[in-house]
């Protein structure tokens, strides 16, 4: 019974200890504007040029740019971007991961996408 029991706490704390030990994602670093906590739309492709949005809340409007940039933490229920654009008469929506992933976390657009709504969100 000893001996069982010894070897069941054992094999426990090997698989604690390779939980515990397992390598995280490293983050990207913050892109130029975009702080931690922020959701980002760049006027430039790859999160260059001018910060054309910088929220930490939802968001509804109206402004173009070329690239996003989910820089939030994680948080309960409210770690992901529900992101809302119009591109050539339509409407297209896609969720976004916190840096750095796993998942996309940033993406880059052809010119002429205006960004019209941002919902922070759980899982995606």
């Amino acid at each position: 019974m000893r001996t069982s029991a010894f070897a069941a706490a054992t094999a426990g704390a090997v698989i604690l200890l390779g939980a515990v030990s397992a390598p995280t994602a490293l983050a990207e670093p913050d892109p130029s504007g975009c702080p931690k906590e922020n959701f980002c739309v760049y006027a430039g492709e790859g999160q260059t040029g001018a910060v054309a949005l910088r929220v930490t809340d939802n968001w509804t409007g109206s402004v173009s740019g070329q690239s996003v940039f989910n820089n939030g933490i994680p948080y309960p229920n409210a770690d992901h971007i529900q992101l809302t654009w119009t591109y050539n008469g339509g409407t297209w929506e896609r969720c976004l991961h916190y840096n750095p992933g796993p998942g996309e976390y940033k993406l880059d657009f052809a010119p002429g996408v205006t960004f019209t709504k941002v919902v922070w969100r759980g899982e995606c």
